[in-house]
């Protein structure tokens, strides 16, 4: 680069632009970005940093140090302030149009194309009590059908699968399920352990995608029966899904369509751990006659995914909520982190639809 050379902010304020035209033609997003260009994005990334056997956001991180020591070398060299305040923006300028420019085009235009469950024909359609209890009733019997499936003895679940059986399983799983959802298979998508142990946790994080290394992590230490679940929601984010209860949506979809019981059971598991929350604001004497009347197995399974959760506290759990939430709206996202709790929803909207098919 020359030294007045602004070639990455203006290529970040393009991107923008691009991204502006994206959110008005979502469509055309959808059919040229999200179903061709990114498609094979996917597929040059997993033949390369998916290969490796260790979570390459370390490598983002590495580069984006050595471009600061650059930077901060080359400022020493600046005679006078004017000309290192001149040098300073300039290096901001083109640092963040930088990171715009390869978040948009990695991954980050997917924000603007038509929503899943849109294409899908699904609408998220508030419950009453009713049929809340309807829902619940049913996935309290699937639970319990897979986790009999699974063992009769009625002590937490605490052991599965070794990590690479899970990863692979449930990767296997979306390739033969995500077709019934009108997305691509494509690529061998990564959902890596993200050491050390705890530290995603202790930011308020269970699970993330990474758009500039197109990797997802999740935390070592998530209890064995979210894992699953974990790992198919970050790898709906792999695929180009953006909104968190679209990806809550499309993974629980893969699980309970597996044959594996383990998946079955996570997706069940997790779908109900939703719907009691909005059982339990709804009519809370009612919910504790259900939970004291609950099978033993899933019951004892809920409160050692409880306990596991309480074993680590976040050093800011607001502020992680609040930055996630920001981040989402910014992106179109209108209801921000409340996108997760979406999934009783969308998923009553789907049994609603299949009972016509």
């Amino acid at each position: 680069m020359g030294k007045r050379d602004w070639s990455w902010a203006i290529l970040g304020v393009i991107a923008l632009g691009i991204r502006y035209l994206a959110a008005q033609n979502p469509e055309a997003t959808d059919n040229i970005y999200s179903r061709i260009f990114f498609p094979g994005i996917r597929n040059i990334i997993d033949l390369t940093l998916g290969r490796l056997p260790f979570p390459s956001v370390y490598l983002f991180i590495i580069s984006v140090m050595l471009v600061i020591g650059v930077y901060l070398f080359r400022l020493r060299k600046r005679i006078g302030w004017k000309n290192r305040v001149f040098y300073s923006f300039r290096a901001l300028a083109n640092g963040l149009g930088t990171l715009v420019f390869f978040f948009l085009f990695l991954w980050g235009f997917n924000y603007q194309r038509t929503p899943i469950v849109e294409q899908l024909g699904l609408k998220s359609i508030s419950m009453n009590l009713d049929q809340l209890k309807s829902e619940v009733q049913i996935t309290t019997r699937l639970a319990i059908q897979y986790r009999n499936s699974i063992t009769r003895d009625t002590a937490a679940i605490e052991e599965v699968l070794p990590y690479p059986e899970l990863e692979e399983l449930v990767r296997v799983n979306i390739a033969d399920n995500l077709d019934m959802l009108g997305l691509n298979f494509t690529g061998r998508p990564r959902t890596k352990l993200f050491p050390p142990p705890g530290f995603m946790r202790k930011m308020g994080i269970l699970g993330i995608y990474f758009p500039f290394t197109g990797e997802s992590y999740i935390d070592p230490t998530l209890h064995a029966l979210e894992k699953p679940f974990t790992v198919a929601h970050e790898m709906a984010h792999s695929y180009g899904v953006t909104n968190e209860g679209e990806a809550n949506f499309i993974a629980w979809v893969i699980c309970t369509n597996s044959d594996s019981r383990l998946l079955k059971y996570s997706g069940q598991l997790r779908l109900l751990m939703y719907q009691i929350r909005d059982y339990y604001r709804m009519a809370p004497e009612e919910y504790k006659i259900w939970l004291r009347d609950l099978d033993p197995g899933i019951r004892n399974d809920m409160m050692s995914i409880k306990r596991n959760s309480d074993a680590i506290v976040p050093f800011s759990l607001e502020l992680s909520r609040k930055t996630n939430d920001v981040f989402l709206k910014t992106q179109g996202v209108k209801a921000g982190i409340n996108s997760y709790q979406q999934l009783p929803k969308l998923v009553y909207a789907w049994r609603e639809r299949m009972k016509w098919k």
